[in-house]
């Protein structure tokens, strides 16, 4: 059950970083919220889902 649990935290964190990396925010910001995803992956996905940059940049 944990390999479950795992394969969907990887899919998210990987949904965020594509998200945060199309986004039309700054590269600096970018480089921030991909860390804080990266280095909290808990919490940072949770803080990124609800407070992170959102629309894309085409």
């Amino acid at each position: 059950m944990e390999w479950l649990l795992g394969i969907v935290h990887l899919v998210l964190v990987i949904w965020a970083l594509v998200n945060i990396l199309s986004s039309a925010d700054t590269t600096g910001a970018k480089v921030l919220w991909s860390l804080g995803v990266l280095i909290f992956p808990l919490v940072g996905f949770i803080v990124w889902f609800f407070a992170g940059p959102r629309g894309s940049a085409a």
